[in-house]
């Protein structure tokens, strides 16, 4: 069920612990439909980048790549070692961790204090006692921070409710809490873990080595745009061994690359000169396209002696990379890296196909003998719709949950036809508003160009007609549905999904299907 997020925002900081409870108040009842086995999921869409990621695994291992998995975490020393003197400013780029430190927390009258306002209770000097060696073994990381509350807790014998005031309102030490950065760093790029990982295996296991790994990099760009962002997927992959030469890179490229529909190859010196590359071996990789033509996709060369040499590793290697949303947004034809990754925020507009899709009746007869009736209900409107009033028509005979029923379409007031001028029209949506139109000359192109739901004013009255009879009928009780103006979707039984509704919104876009129905059905019961 939906709730008002704002409301439990606003208990939460006026008293945590009872908008903690309360937050069961908020839990769906089962109903027929949500419940197992009837409940089911379908297959769903991946997500670009994460499909990519596959293709390109099924395509290494199928060139003979052993897969890996290289340090994400990487120390700042590490990054001299690749670098050398370069590194100052490459370190620019990265990332540097940083943690909390654990709290000197002590307990002393205010915090006695403190801790009886919100328990309602005095703290005892045995749980005085325990609670000063918890925070201290806490302080000497014995006891972890996932475990803190929960402890602290059954030390005074307490709600872990009343415990997160207590650590929010009381403890100051927590609440001044402020991180500090480490020497530790998040790999730029995914040479960082190869040195390490090649340092440790090289003399271990067969030559040449051919191994792949595709992870995340996180690289501190002055700003994310359409084709930056500071958190990527990188495809990267080496072959280490004794006769490895560039051609190495080549071979794998095409290889690789013409799984994914690249024909033509150029190799063509990177600029860049990268310190942990041999001079003059640093190459960029153009393909050609069917659809996109000649694009850059990958670079490879092969790691410097000087650099290998800081790791012990001495046989060539070859690596090459190649960014998996690039590739994705060539791919699939995205013209803003951001869009591709992060579809949620940034909304796609919806077409007058998908609102349409959003568009249906509030209510709707469960019975077959129900949606009988509502088809019996338009066709007697529709057979004597001109028919001056005072007027009534019988529509449907027959039972309805177990009851016989006899169900009317009629105009009670004087002057007035059977059905009102608007019972035709159609709800059709057009170039992203949904309207309410009539057959006639003047709405042909919205009725040409524009989707129409298929729902008419007088079918979804009819239908809410029949379910509101139906449900009567289990009660034994007599119905009649009278509607005159109608002003909102609600008034003739319609609703609009609410993603629908907020793009219409957000967008002003309009919901007009106002008009004159002047629709009266009645049931009748035997006995």
């Amino acid at each position: 069920m939906r709730f008002d997020p704002e409301e439990y925002r606003k208990k939460a900081r006026e008293h945590f612990e009872e908008a903690w409870h309360a937050g069961t108040r908020v839990s769906t009842p089962a109903r027929s439909r949500n419940q197992y086995p009837r409940l089911a999921y379908r297959q769903a869409s991946p997500h670009p980048v994460f499909a990519m990621v596959q293709r390109l695994r099924e395509t290494y291992l199928s060139l003979g790549f052993d897969e890996a998995c290289n340090p994400i975490i990487v120390e700042e020393q590490e990054v001299y070692r690749q670098f050398g003197p370069e590194a100052r400013a490459v370190l620019d780029r990265v990332f540097y961790l940083g943690g909390l430190e654990r709290p000197n927390q002590g307990i002393g009258k205010a915090e006695l204090e403190g801790i009886a306002g919100i328990t309602g209770k005095q703290v005892t000097a045995e749980e005085e006692e325990r609670l000063r060696e918890l925070l201290q073994a806490y302080k000497k990381s014995a006891v972890d921070g996932d475990d803190l509350v929960h402890a602290t807790s059954q030390v005074l014998g307490i709600d872990d409710g009343m415990t997160v005031e207590i650590y929010d309102r009381v403890f100051s030490a927590f609440r001044e809490l402020s991180p500090r950065s480490s020497r530790s760093t998040l790999r730029s790029h995914m040479t960082s873990g190869w040195f390490i990982t090649l340092g440790e295996i090289w003399e271990k296991r067969p030559l040449p080595l051919r191994l792949f790994s595709i992870d995340r990099c996180f690289r501190r760009e002055q700003e994310e745009g359409p084709t930056r962002l500071m958190s990527y997927h990188s495809a990267s992959c080496v072959v280490a061994g004794e006769d490895v030469t560039i051609d190495e890179g080549k071979a794998v490229s095409r290889a690789l690359l013409s799984a994914f529909g690249y024909t033509d190859f150029r190799f063509m010196p990177d600029e860049k000169r990268s310190k942990y590359y041999m001079p003059g071996t640093q190459t960029e990789v153009y393909a050609r396209h069917p659809v996109h033509d000649w694009v850059e996709v990958a670079t490879f060369g092969l790691y410097s002696p000087s650099a290998l040499g800081e790791y012990g590793i001495g046989i060539p290697v070859m690596n090459l990379g190649l960014g998996v949303e690039r590739l994705a947004m060539i791919a699939y034809g995205a013209d803003d890296i951001r869009k591709m990754t992060f579809p949620q925020f940034f909304p796609s507009p919806l077409s007058d196909f998908e609102i349409a899709r959003a568009v249906d009746v509030r209510e709707e007869p469960e019975t077959n003998e129900g949606k009988e009736l509502a088809q019996a209900v338009i066709a007697a409107a529709l057979a004597h719709g001109s028919e001056p009033g005072p007027c009534s028509f019988s529509a449907y005979e027959g039972k309805l949950a177990g009851r016989e029923v006899t169900v009317f379409v009629e105009e009670p007031e004087t002057g007035s036809k059977l059905l009102g001028p608007a019972c035709g029209n159609e709800i059709v949506v057009y170039q992203g508003s949904v309207l309410g139109i009539p057959d006639n000359e003047k709405w042909k192109e919205v009725r040409e160009k524009g989707v129409a739901t298929g729902i008419t004013y007088l079918s979804a009255v009819a239908v809410l007609a029949a379910a509101r009879i139906e449900s009567g009928a289990r009660c034994g009780e007599a119905i009649t549905i009278q509607v005159k103006m109608a002003k909102l979707p609600s008034d003739i039984n319609i609703r609009i999904d609410e993603y629908a509704m907020r793009f219409i919104t957000d967008n002003n876009k309009k919901v007009d299907v106002r008009g004159p129905v002047f629709l009266t059905v009645r049931s009748e019961i035997a006995g």
